[in-house]
């Protein structure tokens, strides 16, 4: 079943996959990288102007990443905002997904977590780096095949 956006998306000719609604009934969309900068704006333009919270995760051990986006619609007179998520799923070997940032500057430190944890790289982002763990890090710690290693250096908490 197709929802409100996936619709007004399709009639538009704009390509998208519908993976239909979750438990609290809202729609979810997946969008191929190389479509997603130019259907972001769009969204954007159509009202979608709160990108509520940006997330990644690993699919499975040697499988896709996903960037997911939750965007609402907030206008004055709605009783009951318009919300959207949106994946977009990377290859593990070379994930690129362009970012958001200019659309939406709350995007910011969300990719950069992303990114720092995952290793999704978020093109045209304008300080893609490290942000939790220390720039001479190597891999990417909440990737499911990551071995994380035998020791850590202990920083005096003083």
């Amino acid at each position: 079943m197709q929802g409100r956006l996936s619709v007004w998306l399709v009639k538009h000719g704009l390509v998208h996959r519908s993976l239909g609604f979750d438990y609290q009934g809202i729609e979810t969309l997946q969008i191929k990288p190389e479509d997603w900068h130019s259907i972001a704006v769009i969204l954007y333009v159509y009202g979608y102007n709160y990108l509520r919270s940006q997330c990644a995760y690993d699919v499975a051990p040697g499988g896709l990443l996903a960037s997911v986006y939750h965007l609402t619609r907030i206008e004055y007179g709605l009783d009951q905002p318009e919300e959207v998520c949106i994946k977009v799923f990377a290859p593990r070997s070379n994930p690129r997904i362009p970012s958001v940032f200019w659309v939406w500057k709350s995007a910011d430190f969300q990719e950069r977590e992303s990114y720092d944890m995952l290793g999704i790289s978020y093109e045209n982002h304008p300080r893609l780096k490290r942000i939790l763990m220390p720039e001479s890090w190597i891999g990417w710690p909440l990737r499911k095949d990551y071995i994380a290693p035998n020791f850590y250096e202990i920083q005096d908490a003083r």
